[in-house]
C-alpha cells in the first residue's frame, strides 16, 4: 500500500471514530471492529493513540497521489538543469501570445523575445492585490479516488490575460508546461475565454497557482507555477506552467481530447467506502466508512444499501433509483484540518471559510471532499452486497446526472460482505 493512501487510511479511521463513539453501545462496539488500513489486523494501542490524535481533511502536499506526465518527469530533473529550463521561482517565465494559426488580436503579447514574458516576481507582485485561495479536490479524469485535497492560491489568470490587451477574435485560451522540449510529450488544455474572464454559480477563479496550504508550490506538484481550474478535472490544472495561446479557435484541442475523453465535463460528485469488513458475525452491527467527493453539484445526502445475493433487483432499475436506501452520516468539519498549513487554520481569506472563526460557511464544502460513516444493523447469515451513493444538491442520485464514464467516475461501487453464523 502507498504511504500517502495509507496515511489518508489512518487519518479517516481517527476522524469517524468519533461518529461510531456517538452511537451508543452498538457504536462502542463497532468502534473496536473498524479495520486498519481496510483490513482486519488488531492495533496496537500506541497505535491507537496515534489514530486519536489524526483528524485530517486538507491532503498534505508531498501526500498526493502522482499521476505526472513525461519522461524523465519534469520534477525529478536535478535543480540546476531545473533551473535552466525556468522550472523555480527564480528564473521562471511564462509566455502569453496570440496564437500563429488562429490568431487573436493583442495589444501588448507577454514574450520572451520582446523581453516583456511574465515572471515570478510579477506574478507575486499582482498576487499583492489580486490573490484568492480556495479549497478544491484534484481528481484525474479516468481515476477514481481523487488524488489529494487542498487550499490552492494564486493569482486569477484574468488579471494576467488583461496584461496582453486584448482586443477581438478571442474565443478560447489553450496552455502547456515543460515537456522535456519533446513535442511528442506535450500535454496540453484549454479554456473558453468567459470562463476565465467571469466565475459563473458562485465559483472561484481559474487562477496561476504558486501555493498549496500556504506552502511554495514544489515541483512534484506541479511548481513553480501551475493552472488550478477550480470545477474541472486534474488535466485542465496543467503542472510547470510555460506558454498561454490567446486563440480565435472555436473548440477544445485538449491533449485528453485527442484521446477520446470528455474535456468539457465538470466535477462529479460521488461517493466511495474506505472501510468495510469483508466477514463479520451474524446479528452484529457493522460500521462502515467513507468519503465523498462533492462536484459542481453539491452534495445533499450520502445513502447506502445492503442487499442478499440472488435477490431480485427492481426492472429497469440501471441505476438503482428504486432500491431501498438509508442515509449515512456526512460528518462535520474536522478538529485538526491537517494538510501542513500553519497554526491548524486555514489561511486567511480562503473562499468559503469565515476569516473570524476559521471555520467553513458551509459545509460539505463544494468541489471538495467530505467524510462520511454509517452503522448498519446487524445481519443474518449469507452474502449480502453493499451499494453506497450520493445525493446531490438537486436531489438526484448518483452517477446521475452524468453516468458516462468518459466524463469522470462516477459508478455505483458494489462491495461482498460474507455474514458467519
Amino acid at each position: 500500500m502507498k504511504p500517502a493512501i495509507a496515511k489518508f487510511l489512518l487519518e479517516h479511521t481517527a476522524l469517524t471514530r468519533r461518529y461510531f463513539l456517538g452511537c451508543g453501545v452498538a457504536g462502542i462496539a463497532a468502534v473496536g471492529s473498524l479495520p486498519l488500513l481496510a483490513d482486519d489486523r488488531n492495533r496496537d494501542p500506541k497505535l491507537q493513540k496515534s489514530l486519536d490524535a489524526l483528524e485530517s481533511w486538507l491532503t498534505d502536499p508531498d501526500e498526493f497521489r502522482d499521476v505526472s506526465r513525461g519522461k524523465p518527469l519534469p520534477h525529478s530533473l536535478p535543480e540546476d538543469q531545473r533551473k535552466e529550463v525556468g522550472l523555480t521561482r527564480e528564473t521562471w517565465k511564462l509566455e502569453l501570445a496570440s496564437d500563429p494559426d488562429n490568431p487573436a488580436k493583442l495589444g501588448s503579447p507577454l514574450t520572451k523575445e520582446n523581453n516583456t514574458a511574465l515572471d515570478f516576481a510579477g506574478l507575486l507582485q499582482l498576487g499583492e492585490k489580486h490573490a484568492v485561495r480556495f479549497a478544491k479536490a484534484m481528481t484525474c479524469l479516468n481515476v477514481g479516488c481523487p488524488l489529494g485535497n487542498g487550499i490552492w492560491e494564486g493569482v486569477p489568470l484574468r488579471e494576467v490575460l488583461w496584461l496582453t490587451q486584448p482586443r477581438e477574435d478571442l474565443r478560447r485560451i489553450f496552455y502547456y508546461g515543460y515537456h522535456n522540449d519533446d513535442p511528442k510529450q506535450m500535454f496540453r488544455s484549454s479554456l473558453p475565454v468567459g470562463r476565465v474572464l467571469e466565475d459563473p454559480f458562485d465559483l472561484p477563479p481559474v487562477i496561476l497557482c504558486y501555493k498549496l496550504n500556504g506552502q511554495w508550490l514544489s515541483p512534484e506538484r506541479g511548481g513553480p507555477v501551475r493552472v488550478v481550474f477550480p470545477e474541472g478535472y486534474g488535466f485542465k490544472s496543467i503542472k510547470w506552467l510555460t506558454h498561454m495561446y490567446l486563440s480565435n479557435l472555436f473548440y477544445a484541442n485538449d491533449t485528453y481530447g485527442e484521446q477520446n475523453n470528455d474535456v468539457d465535463s465538470p466535477l462529479k460528485t460521488f461517493c466511495a467506502t474506505l472501510s468495510l469488513p469483508a466477514k463479520v458475525k451474524a446479528n452484529e452491527p457493522i460500521p462502515v466508512t467513507g468519503y465523498a467527493q462533492v462536484g459542481i453539484s453539491g452534495l445533499k445526502k450520502v445513502q447506502v444499501w445492503v442487499q442478499k445475493d440472488g435477490e431480485e433487483l427492481p426492472p429497469n432499475d440501471r441505476y438503482f433509483a428504486q432500491a431501498p436506501w438509508s442515509d449515512a452520516k456526512i460528518l462535520p468539519p474536522p478538529e485538526v484540518w491537517g494538510g501542513g498549513i500553519a497554526d491548524n487554520r486555514i489561511p486567511p481569506s480562503t473562499m468559503g471559510f469565515d476569516d473570524e472563526t476559521g471555520q467553513p460557511t458551509t459545509w460539505p464544502i463544494r468541489l471538495s471532499m467530505a467524510h462520511w460513516a454509517t452503522l448498519l444493523p446487524g445481519l443474518a447469515p449469507g452474502e449480502y452486497t453493499f451499494r453506497c451513493r450520493t445525493i446531490d444538491d438537486k436531489g438526484i442520485g448518483q452517477p446521475l446526472p452524468r453516468p458516462f464514464r468518459k466524463s469522470g467516475h462516477s459508478a455505483i461501487e458494489q462491495l461482498p460482505i460474507t455474514v458467519e453464523a
